[in-house]
């Protein structure tokens, strides 16, 4: 397994004491919509409704980069929250390119991962299998403000 921390911030553990969920769709263009009205819901109901905005955000960009640019023909959504925290991890069967956010000025299409970078806590990418990978995840985590300084 290895893991690419696209933030200078420590790979975040899944919280120890949290409720998952996961989400198996298909590769298809509705793909980000469903997984977007998902971790809305789960957010919803699991008290965070100031994280919304951004997982609708976050979770968008990753699914779309997945449905655009690889073939697999599973897209797997899973969420684990806790009190703090909400990380998301997006998982697709192609591993062999990882995801890097790239300035707009430097490419012609969307903004992306810069703005998942832009709004997580931390982000990165995980590619599991060694000498051949067989998937590969995108995670961010998103977390409450608490503390003078909003610290997590």
């Amino acid at each position: 397994m290895t893991t690419v921390n696209a933030t200078a911030r420590p790979v975040p553990p899944p919280p120890p004491r949290g409720d998952t969920y996961r989400l198996a769709l298909p590769n298809t263009a509705a793909a980000p919509k469903v997984a977007r009205d998902f971790v809305s819901s789960l957010l919803g109901i699991n008290r965070h409704s100031a994280l919304v905005e951004d997982a609708r955000l976050c979770v968008t960009e990753v699914v779309t980069n997945v449905h655009r640019h690889t073939a697999t023909p599973l897209i797997r959504v899973h969420v684990t929250v806790d009190r703090k925290r909400v990380t998301v991890c997006v998982a697709d069967d192609e591993p062999w390119a990882l995801p890097v956010a790239v300035p707009v000025s430097d490419r012609d299409s969307g903004r992306g991962l810069l703005l998942v970078e832009s709004l997580a806590w931390a982000w990165g990418a995980t590619v599991h299998g060694g000498c051949s990978p067989g998937h590969k995840v995108v995670w961010f985590t998103l977390a409450r403000p608490s503390g003078p300084l909003g610290t997590v």
